[in-house]
């Protein structure tokens, strides 16, 4: 089970309360299979229906994002789907919709796509990556959506560095410096952000959303954080080290991205400044769990005096690297 079952936020979704929610939805008969799936945020169960189909229905934890968010997320990847770019797009429910509710919580189904990760890519998947990703952004540029978070450094970054130091999770003794070193970060980054295009992007864009078949294409998954902002926010992970170290990937991705779009390589200097930028979105990510007391052992040391010192220096150091590309 995962490591929220027994939080508030979903504690009437019993095996029967789900496949019978499931059936419902779908008007099918499924089998008694519901196999949960590790989430830190989310609850997510296998299904399958009684002639072997296998789903997949992911239920939404209250209060993190809205129906227009899901909305968003759910209308990207049906128009990703009907471009033939392989994602996995939600299925209809009753009505046509694609979001279901059980009280305050929302849900929806998936078709099952089994898939392995990859930690490393030949020189022909980095030219695929390319391809994939290139045509992810036409489709995400045509249009905007209605309640997704912009990743700017004055837009997303500093709406996490307020929450956090709202609600006084640094020790004080290291409140200063945290305070001074988020704002030399975004004062440094912020101008190279500027009349940059913002299209929707994948928005957490790493080997572990890829999945790889067999004698088919990669399958871009969990468009969970889809988001507002640059395009390369969404291939600076993909990437095996910092800038310096990643150039003959970033050659082979750029090649096969440009044929289908055209690649700005002045997106280069934003790579390290969201390098950073992701540094305090997971803080901040880590803080959330917190004050919404469902933290999770994904960073045991959260909110030590020695976790947040080290969050200092790690920004320290992601400025210095900054400096060196602009």
């Amino acid at each position: 089970m995962n490591n929220l079952d027994q939080t508030p936020h979903f504690a009437s979704l019993t095996h029967e309360t789900i496949i019978h929610l499931a059936e419902e939805e779908l008007q099918a008969r499924l089998t008694g299979l519901c196999r949960p799936y590790k989430s830190y945020i989310n609850r997510i169960f296998e299904l399958a229906t009684e002639d072997g189909t296998g789903l997949v229905i992911k239920f939404y934890r209250p209060a993190r994002w809205s129906k227009e968010a899901l909305q968003d997320e759910h209308d990207f990847l049906k128009e990703l789907a009907e471009a033939e770019i392989p994602v996995i797009a939600p299925l209809s429910l009753k009505d046509s919709k694609t979001i279901g509710a059980s009280g305050d919580i929302m849900f929806a189904i998936f078709p099952k796509k089994g898939g392995r990760n990859s930690d490393e890519f030949s020189e022909e998947q980095w030219l695929e990556l390319g391809r994939l990703l290139a045509r992810v952004h036409n489709v995400g540029a045509t249009k905007t959506p209605k309640d997704r978070i912009t990743l700017t450094p004055r837009g997303a970054t500093r709406d996490h560095i307020d929450f956090i130091l709202e609600r006084d999770l640094v020790p004080k003794e290291l409140s200063s410096q945290f305070t001074s070193i988020t704002e030399e970060l975004i004062d440094l980054i912020d101008p190279l952000f500027t009349n940059k295009p913002l299209i929707r992007i994948h928005g957490d864009c790493h080997s572990a959303n890829i999945i790889y078949r067999p004698g088919e294409s990669f399958y871009l998954i969990d468009f969970d954080d889809m988001a507002i902002g640059t395009p390369i926010q969404d291939i600076w992970m993909l990437l095996p080290g910092y800038l310096k170290d990643s150039r003959h990937e970033l050659n082979l991705f750029i090649e096969g991205y440009e044929s289908f779009r055209n690649f700005d390589r002045s997106d280069l200097k934003l790579i390290e400044p969201l390098r950073a930028m992701r540094y305090i979105h997971f803080t901040a990510w880590c803080a959330h769990q917190v004050t919404d007391h469902t933290f999770s052992s994904v960073a045991p040391d959260w909110g030590t005096p020695e976790y947040w010192q080290t969050e200092i220096n790690d920004l320290a150091k992601q400025i210095t690297r900054i400096k060196e590309h602009i």
